[in-house]
């Protein structure tokens, strides 16, 4: 038994999306709840098993699995025939499991510092800044025209949701903005983010 804890325009969005490039709807119960918001609107719901109140969680058989970048490992291993990542103990999964022990550890933090205007000498050496995460980013990019290369993967979905919500921060560099789109334009995204925005306003 799978369940996800969604809500909707949150950062449990990128695992919607992930579920509908896998085609795995079927396989999983979505279930929504209410988060606290930045504007000051929501609040923490009881019903919602993350110890802190956030999404998304997933749940499987009790047991349940925080933070976007150990779900998509999961999912991704659970079902390994839907192509979104590489098979696990290869090279390749190795490579792709460090994307998404980056995307928590470095470019989500550097990426909220440089909105919140913060900066401090030991972020900058422990986890660098949002400049550094781009070159990064941008250099993955120069083989690709994903990040795994040739595929798109659920390293894609993870890696460029951070600049479909904020638009505003999307860097100057054209490969990283073209990939970004390419990442939107996926019919699977389009028809998520559309699904979202309506629940969001119901």
């Amino acid at each position: 038994m799978l369940t996800l804890i969604h809500s909707p325009q949150s950062r449990s969005t990128t695992i919607l999306s992930l579920i509908e490039e896998m085609g795995i709807q079927d396989r999983i119960e979505t279930r929504e709840v209410t988060i606290p918001r930045m504007d000051g609107s929501g609040r923490r719901d009881p019903a919602n098993p993350h110890p802190e109140g956030k999404v998304p969680a997933l749940v499987h058989d009790g047991r349940v699995i925080t933070e976007r970048g150990a779900i998509i490992l999961h999912l991704t291993s659970l079902f390994p025939d839907t192509g979104l990542a590489p098979k696990v103990g290869t090279p390749d999964w190795g490579v792709f499991a460090m994307w998404m022990a980056w995307y928590q550890g470095v470019l989500e933090p550097t990426f909220i510092m440089e909105a919140a205007g913060f900066s401090h000498p030991w972020m900058t050496a422990a986890v660098r800044d949002h400049k550094t995460a781009v070159a990064r980013l941008h250099r993955a990019l120069e083989t690709g025209p994903w990040i795994m290369g040739d595929s798109f993967s659920a390293a894609d979905i993870l890696l460029h949701g951070p600049y479909v919500w904020f638009p505003d921060a999307m860097p100057d560099d054209a490969l990283v903005r073209d990939w970004v789109e390419r990442c939107k334009a996926r019919p699977a995204s389009v028809k998520v983010r559309e699904a979202d925005a309506a629940q969001a306003a119901a």
